[in-house]
């Protein structure tokens, strides 16, 4: 039997892990859209391949997030290895639409996999060391090595293409062999926490059938409780800035440079500093809350707004003050989204915690779904600039939404 660890050894793994996981998809990230639009897609057939995306991974957040909490977190964070190392090799072979669709469906299955059950593992093992531990610095300093790994991953998706002779889909394939790397890092470091689950066939099965049974239980406390419900619209808002960010601005920085290679060079280094940003802003998280004297609301509030004005400007300057913007912007996200994540956890079980995740999670894709379908589709009749100003006004929302939130210090704990 497996010792039980300590909150500090949860917390290191829990942030190795994290770093591992993001690195192969900051690796990808310079390259995915200018990759479609080398081999022949315009902005509109990526908008439909990332739309794909947003929807299978919407249609199976729930129900992957029930699995982990029916059949354990491990072997859903495996399955997610493989199907996003599957999906980041067929799109390395991609050349039409509805292929480049099957590999991102496939990125999809992966993202909805892994959504929830790391972070809920932390909890619970940082809950089982210790019940009144505070999980906020730990969600912080994961958030910092989410930050570090897209920063790596970025400078060296952006660069490869130039060291390998304009290949763009060089990053692809070493993100593919990452994302196998980090599935056997799970394997090996995520240990159960809590009661047995069983092995074999006939646990599998009996997990499998709990799920329609956790699922339905923790929407129906999602949507009574208020204070989830801002969470999840907050989740909304933010995948919907997120996904305008990462799909028109490589486009907005290609028009820029004249160039698609170059682009990808110009891009990569502007989402390198943005992540290297945020991995700064969620260790700022603490003393943002403190700053606002315990307040959540108050503090997510401020940081929503200043991102939104460093969105609001990007159209006005050249690429320099582009990576500029997206780095205020992204530390102002990341320093907020620890605190928006303690207000979940204060207020959901340990055998509701990755399904909670994955509906927040869900909420996140219904935005990026948004976007890509609406917003692409405007900023290629309009301009890149509208994309950005849409960007902007949603983090005005997320603004006022969080208004209304209140941290684990400022009222009980609600649990199922």
């Amino acid at each position: 039997m497996t010792a039980p660890l300590t909150v500090a050894a949860a917390g290191r793994r829990f942030v190795g892990l994290t770093a591992l996981r993001w690195l192969p998809i900051g690796l990808a990230a310079p390259v995915s859209v200018l990759l479609a639009a080398s081999r022949g897609l315009s902005p509109a057939d990526i908008g439909v391949v990332v739309a794909v995306y947003s929807l299978v991974t919407l249609l199976l957040e729930l129900p992957t997030g029930g699995l982990a909490d029916a059949i354990g977190t491990r072997q859903v964070l495996v399955l997610s290895g493989l199907a996003t190392t599957a999906g980041l090799l067929t799109s390395a072979v991609a050349q039409s639409t509805a292929v480049f669709a099957v590999a991102w469906a496939l990125k999809g299955v992966g993202r909805a996999l892994d959504s929830g059950p790391l972070e809920a593992w932390y909890v619970d093992a940082v809950r089982a060391a210790d019940p009144d531990a505070d999980v906020t610095p730990g969600l912080s300093r994961a958030g910092a090595a989410d930050g570090a790994g897209l920063c790596l991953g970025a400078v060296l998706g952006g660069l490869l293409p130039l060291l390998g002779g304009g290949l763009l889909v060089l990053p692809v394939l070493v993100a593919a062999a990452l994302a196998l790397a980090g599935m056997a890092a799970v394997a090996l470091l995520v240990v159960p926490v809590g009661a047995a689950r069983g092995s074999g066939v006939a646990a599998l099965r009996a997990g499998i059938a709990l799920v329609p049974a956790v699922v339905r239980d923790t929407a129906r406390l999602v949507t009574r409780d208020a204070q989830l419900r801002r969470v999840l619209a907050i989740s909304l808002l933010v995948g919907c800035t997120l996904s305008t960010l990462e799909l028109v601005g490589p486009l907005h920085v290609a028009a820029l440079t004249g160039s698609g290679t170059e682009g990808a060079a110009v891009f990569g280094v502007v989402m390198a500093v943005s992540y290297a940003a945020a991995g700064v802003g969620a260790l700022l998280a603490p003393l943002a809350r403190r700053g606002a004297r315990g307040s959540a609301g108050r503090a997510t509030a401020g940081l929503a707004v200043l991102g939104a004005v460093a969105v609001a400007l990007v159209p006005l300057g050249g690429a320099p003050v582009l990576g500029c913007l997206f780095a205020v912007f992204y530390v102002s996200n990341a320093a907020a989204w620890p605190l928006w994540k303690d207000v979940l956890h204060a207020r959901v079980a340990a055998g509701q915690r990755a399904t909670a995740l994955s509906a927040s999670s869900l909420a996140l894709q219904v935005g990026g779904l948004t976007a890509s379908l609406l917003v692409l589709r405007l900023a290629d009749a309009v301009g890149t600039s509208a994309g950005f100003g849409v960007a902007a006004g949603a983090l005005v929302l997320v603004g006022l939404v969080s208004l209304g939130l209140r941290s684990r210090t400022e009222t009980p704990a609600a649990v199922a």
